[in-house]
């Protein structure tokens, strides 16, 4: 029995369908797929088994949904031809849009939490559960009721203090990648397909990088503010040394 276009073996033996994308399809699939690349050049699944005659049945299943995804990928470009240029009025809004998102949040994490917190503590009580000794500075055992927790706290200053510098050093050397999720991100809000070969995606990608530096900078300041005012109230957070 010869196996089906486009199935081949990894080092194990177990079959994979994959289909190469076409160049002008790839970024496109990689918007279909929503992956953090900006290209997809291979369409690639394993088909879960060694024997010839089963990968042959599961790989018709498998291509059918790559022709489907590439019938995706074609439709979106029709919907969005690839553009090469935009105005400085775009770019300009587009930049005060990903300012503004950062800024948003920021102040949705302080009134709401980051989400992390009450893993934080699951894993704490099975620990202590088990009768697994561990350390921690941060205080264990309930959720605060609104907002963060001192380890929240702890955590997102320690994250500032390490994405402003590189955030400013990105902006200093020019390097746009530092950005380029947030970039896609917001082409994808704005429903547009701009070639990230182009000039304006460069410029954009700058405009972008110092929304990013600016925004961060005016986080640090807001934050040492709300640092200074609890501690004249008396009710600071307590972070370890």
């Amino acid at each position: 029995m010869r196996a089906l276009m486009g199935l081949i073996k990894d080092r194990h033996g177990t079959y994979y369908a994959q289909r190469k994308v076409p160049e002008r399809l790839q970024e496109a699939v990689a918007r279909v797929l929503n992956s953090e690349k900006p290209k997809q050049v291979y369409l690639k699944k394993s088909l879960g088994t060694k024997v010839l005659k089963e990968a042959n049945v599961a790989a018709t299943h498998v291509l059918a949904d790559f022709n489907r995804t590439l019938a995706s990928a074609e439709t979106l470009l029709k919907e969005r031809p690839v553009i090469s240029s935009l105005t400085d009025a775009q770019i300009k809004r587009m930049a005060e849009v990903y300012y503004a998102s950062l800024l948003a949040v920021d102040e949705q994490e302080r009134q709401e939490g980051t989400g992390s917190e009450p893993i934080f503590q699951s894993v704490a009580a099975q620990l202590t559960a088990a009768g697994i000794a561990f350390n921690t500075p941060f205080k264990v055992g309930e959720l605060p009721e609104a907002g963060l927790s001192d380890r929240e706290v702890f955590k997102r200053e320690h994250a500032l203090a390490e994405d402003l510098p590189d955030a400013m050093l990105a902006l200093a050397k020019g390097d746009i990648t530092h950005v380029r999720f947030g970039l896609e991100e917001l082409l994808e809000e704005f429903q547009l397909n701009l070639d990230p070969k182009s000039q304006s995606y460069r410029r954009l990608g700058m405009a972008v990088l110092a929304a990013r530096v600016k925004a961060l900078k005016d986080i640090a300041r807001k934050r040492s503010f709300l640092r200074t005012y609890a501690v004249e109230r008396g009710d600071g957070m307590r972070c370890p040394p």
